[in-house]
């Protein structure tokens, strides 16, 4: 809520004293006002003219104010009217209530546009939209043009030590910022000293063992204990092996292609043989729930990035079908037809929830344990990490060398604890 210039409360005060207002309705008469203004300010009306009261009488009187409410807000703002309002007073006022409450709107539009210039993932908008929305409160809705390196820092400062966020999520808001300002805002907020960082804690990736991975994928039903498969037997994000389509798989050369991976990458995978027949048994599952949908009149799979515009006839054809299928269509209100999606994510994450739960595994796994898993166990068959680096789709072979943490090493091995001495 906007608060009362120091000025015109000092004034308004003096003027309820010499109204010989009671001083237990001092605060009652300052609430009206700060009602008032605020008021005008959301329904863009003046508040140096009179003309705007009655509509603000008429506001309370929808919110069900009581009569002698109302009659005592009309006497604040009568005598608000009365305080002797500089220019200066009026204008650093003005001011104030533009750079507090100003429209993101078109911020919010151009940070859209600019991500998806850029084939950036939903889920970095949905990402960066959320710290900008955050900043904008923090900020109480500051004019985005006003706003400066300082209120970056003193954000950073409150994710720090106030919110104690973790390290990634500060990092995370540290690069939406960063980006707000330089592809919506055109301007740069300078290196950022001196503020607070979330310290980053080590972190060692959870790792199944192969006995651990069987007995979750036994517990799981159809559709979900393919699923599983693939995300151990090829290292697939969860995100990655819901995405596949038919035309991902090349069953002649065993090998798996994933299409727009993490970072817009592409990559091969070689197929685990052992799963041949069921990839290809699901395959004939696509086809079946794909030709009923044909003669259903379906308008196809969900395509994206404009393909379906380039490719008039794609989203019907074979290839395109999403290799793991939703259980029904959904429909869409704009276009009014019915197309199919894949199997959601949330899914899959309850089912693996439910299948660790049931199987009492000790560790804490999620449908990125067995990516983990996959890479570990590479590791520990003596595969070159470069070679897991090339599998997982890592840029830097960095982050592929934490797994060297999740496996004993020689020396370790060869040591021997005192209690067995």
């Amino acid at each position: 809520m906007i608060q009362i210039h120091p000025k015109i409360r000092e004034q308004f005060d003096t003027l309820l004293l010499q109204k010989n207002i009671l001083k237990n309705h001092h605060a009652d008469y300052r609430k009206w006002l700060r009602y008032y203004l605020d008021f005008c300010n959301k329904y863009h009306h003046n508040n140096l003219k009179k003309e705007s009261l009655p509509h603000f009488i008429e506001k309370l009187r929808s919110k069900k104010q009581t009569i002698p409410q109302q009659r005592q807000a009309h006497h604040a703002v009568s005598i608000y009217y009365q305080t002797e309002r500089s220019d200066t007073i009026k204008e650093k006022t003005s001011e104030a209530l533009k750079i507090k409450n100003a429209d993101w709107t078109s911020a919010f539009d151009k940070l859209n546009d600019e991500i998806k210039i850029r084939h950036y993932s939903p889920k970095t908008l949905r990402a960066y939209r959320g710290w900008a929305r955050q900043f904008q409160s923090f900020t109480k809705s500051k004019d985005p043009q006003l706003l400066s390196a300082a209120d970056v820092k003193d954000f950073l400062t409150f994710l720090a030590v106030k919110r104690k966020v973790s390290a990634s999520s500060q990092n995370q808001a540290f690069n939406a910022l960063l980006f707000f300002f330089r592809h919506v805002l055109k301007k740069e907020f300078g290196e950022i000293k001196d503020v607070p960082r979330a310290k980053k804690k080590p972190y060692i990736p959870v790792v199944l063992s192969r006995e651990e991975i069987d007995s979750i994928i036994s517990a799981l039903a159809f559709p979900y204990a393919l699923v599983v498969k693939m995300l151990y037997g090829c290292g697939l994000r969860l995100a990655e092996c819901m995405s596949l389509r038919v035309q991902s798989f090349n069953f002649d050369h065993r090998v798996l292609t994933v299409h727009d991976g993490k970072g817009k990458k592409d990559r091969t995978i070689p197929l685990p043989e052992t799963l041949i027949p069921e990839l290809k048994a699901q395959l004939e599952t696509v086809k079946t729930v794909h030709d009923s949908d044909l003669s259903e009149g379906y308008a196809g799979a969900f395509l994206f990035d404009s393909l379906g515009k380039k490719y008039k006839n794609a989203a019907k054809e074979l290839p395109w079908q999403w290799f793991f299928p939703a259980k029904t269509l959904t429909f869409v209100p704009e276009d009014k037809e019915y197309r199919r999606y894949h199997l959601h994510d949330s899914h899959v994450q309850k089912a693996i929830r439910w299948a660790v739960k049931k199987v009492k595994i000790s560790k804490r796994a999620s449908c990125h344990t067995f990516r983990h898993s996959f890479a570990s166990h590479l590791l520990q068959a003596n595969y070159d990490i470069r070679t897991i680096q090339e599998l997982l789709g890592h840029s830097d072979v960095r982050t592929t060398m934490i797994y060297r943490h999740t496996i004993k090493s020689r020396t370790i091995k060869e040591a021997k604890s005192p209690l067995d001495f």
